[in-house]
C-alpha cells in the first residue's frame, strides 16, 4: 500500500495521496466475480465496476484534456450524463480495469512532466492548476473508493480501506 511520505515534497505528498486511493479503487474488486462487480447495490443503479470506469474516464479527462494531453475515447455524452457510470454488456471487467490502468499511467506522466503550478483548462472553461487537479482528483477518488466500500460490504461484508 502507498503510504503518504512524512516530509515529501507537494507534489510527491499530492501523488503519493492520489495513488492510495487509486490503489484501493482495484482492491475493492479483489476476489468478486464478474457478476458480483456488475451487481447494482442500491436503488441509482451504482455497481463497483462502474464506478472504476467512471474514475478512469474522470483522470484522463482531468489530467489529459485539461492540460492539452492525448485520450484515448472517453464514454461521456451529453445527453446522458451518467454514461461513464455504466458499463455495457460487452465490456469485461478486465477491460475496464485495463482502461483505469491506461488513464492512470497516462495521468502520471502529466503529474511527472508539470509543476503543480502549471495552468491547463478545464472542460467548463477556466483555468486550473495542476495542484488543483491533484486535490480535485484525491477528493473524487477518495469520494468513490468510500462508495466502493459501501457496496463491497453490502456484497461479502468485506470491510476497510486498504489490505490488511
Amino acid at each position: 500500500m502507498t503510504r503518504v511520505p512524512f516530509t515529501g515534497d507537494e507534489k510527491e505528498s499530492l501523488h503519493a495521496s492520489l495513488e492510495r486511493h487509486r490503489d484501493v479503487v482495484l482492491w475493492k474488486l479483489d476476489g468478486l466475480s464478474d457478476e458480483q462487480v456488475r451487481r447494482p447495490m442500491v436503488p441509482s443503479g451504482t455497481n463497483l465496476l462502474g464506478l472504476v470506469k467512471h474514475l478512469a474516464a474522470v483522470e484522463y479527462s482531468w489530467f489529459c484534456e485539461t492540460f492539452g494531453r492525448e485520450t484515448e475515447p472517453l464514454p461521456f455524452d451529453d445527453d446522458d450524463p451518467d454514461a461513464d457510470l455504466r458499463v455495457t454488456p460487452d465490456e469485461t471487467t478486465a477491460e475496464v480495469v485495463a482502461f483505469y490502468g491506461r488513464a492512470r499511467a497516462a495521468a502520471d506522466e502529466v503529474i511527472r512532466d508539470l509543476e503543480v503550478d502549471t495552468l491547463g483548462t478545464a472542460w467548463f472553461g477556466d483555468p486550473v492548476t495542476l495542484r488543483w487537479v491533484l486535490i480535485h482528483m484525491i477528493e473524487e477518488t477518495a469520494r468513490h473508493a468510500g462508495h466502493m466500500d459501501i457496496l463491497r460490504e453490502l456484497l461479502d461484508t468485506t470491510t476497510g480501506d486498504h489490505p490488511e
